[in-house]
């Protein structure tokens, strides 16, 4: 050590009132990153199909999960205006009136086009298999989109 004395001088800040531009730019990014999220979520108030669609994909998995975990058979009907699901129960089928498998309506001004059939049925097993493919459209709008269910339950829609 040299015989000279350190002096370590005290860094003086000057207490400025306000903000940083970094911490006005992170502000800022956070702001327009949780904007972003609300806007990405938000439903269309004039609506989809897409996202009829998109309900009605995730309430058949539903359907599906439940005739496999209960071990009984879980039926979905779809007519033009809604659908829904039964359980077979003391040997005859009834409607599911609670949870995610109640029936539906269609949103909006949503219809299903069935051809020339009033209401269409198919029925999974307790494996989780369906009796039958399901194929219908639905249209809103002048917007039509083609939906396809395939025996494994797998709903998939395109033109």
């Amino acid at each position: 050590m040299s015989g000279r004395a350190s002096h370590a001088t005290p860094m003086h800040r000057r207490s400025a009132a306000g903000f940083t531009l970094v911490e006005l730019m992170v502000v800022i990014a956070i702001i327009g990153l949780m904007s972003a999220t609300v806007v990405l979520t938000m439903a269309d108030p004039r609506g989809r199909v897409s996202s009829d669609v998109d309900r009605f994909a995730g309430r058949v998995h539903a359907a599906r999960n439940t005739a496999i975990i209960v071990g009984r058979p879980v039926a979905l009907w779809v007519s033009s205006g809604a659908y829904g699901f039964e359980r077979r129960a003391q040997g005859q089928w009834e409607p599911i009136t609670e949870g995610p498998l109640v029936s539906h309506d269609w949103s909006g001004e949503t219809r299903a086009e069935l051809g020339q059939r009033t209401r269409l049925r198919v029925m999974f097993d307790s494996i989780g298999r369906a009796d039958q493919p399901l194929e219908f459209s639905l249209a809103r709008d002048g917007q039509q989109l083609r939906v396809r269910m395939d025996l494994d339950g797998k709903v998939t829609s395109g033109d």
